[in-house]
């Protein structure tokens, strides 16, 4: 389809950035239960069809939202991880990635949901395991460990340990032997 000279653009990318700014809206108002395929129709005022035609179902319009909330977190700690290697690049990417969850109230709203079910979906995101594994610098071959870094984020910033160096030191001493021979 050629671009649409009503919205000065290609009309279906138009509709889906629409779709995923208001699913991303409503998800930093009331947390990933509220994620829900007619609540979100009927917010941006079209039929269930048209969300799903635009946007794909519940589980793409999650992982498009992660992408958006997570694009601050993600340069951040891609800056902060050039140059380093095996347990240090992971050790620093998990440590930048939950300093940054935990300063920003955007980004903790990720974390907030009440339902456990909601987390669940939300650990098993594939955007998720893919950017951990890009940023932990771990083979794409590896996807539990992957699996692990995003379940090990998450825990950690909805239950953190206290005392950053605290922390620090436990993922020195519990996570980087993991990954001594990753790289």
């Amino acid at each position: 389809m050629g671009d649409d000279w009503v919205i000065g653009g290609d009309r279906r990318s138009a509709a889906a950035e629409r779709i995923y700014a208001a699913a991303a809206d409503l998800v930093l108002r009331e947390g990933f239960e509220a994620l829900d395929v007619d609540a979100l129709a009927a917010q941006v005022h079209c039929s269930r069809a048209t969300v799903y035609r635009y946007a794909g179902g519940k589980a793409q319009i999650r992982d498009a939202i992660l992408v958006r909330l997570s694009a601050g977190i993600t340069d951040t700690v891609r800056r902060a991880v050039t140059g380093l290697t095996g347990p240090d690049r992971v050790v620093a990417a998990i440590t930048v990635a939950l300093d940054q969850i935990r300063t920003d109230p955007m980004r903790r709203l990720m974390l907030t949901s009440r339902n456990s079910a909601e987390l669940g979906e939300l650990h098993s995101s594939p955007v998720l395991a893919h950017l951990a594994a890009e940023l932990a610098g771990i083979a794409d071959a590896d996807p539990q460990a992957a699996q692990w870094i995003v379940r090990l984020v998450v825990s950690l910033a909805y239950w953190p340990a206290g005392d950053r160096r605290v922390e620090e030191e436990m993922l020195r001493r519990f996570v980087a032997p993991a990954f001594t021979e990753a790289n």
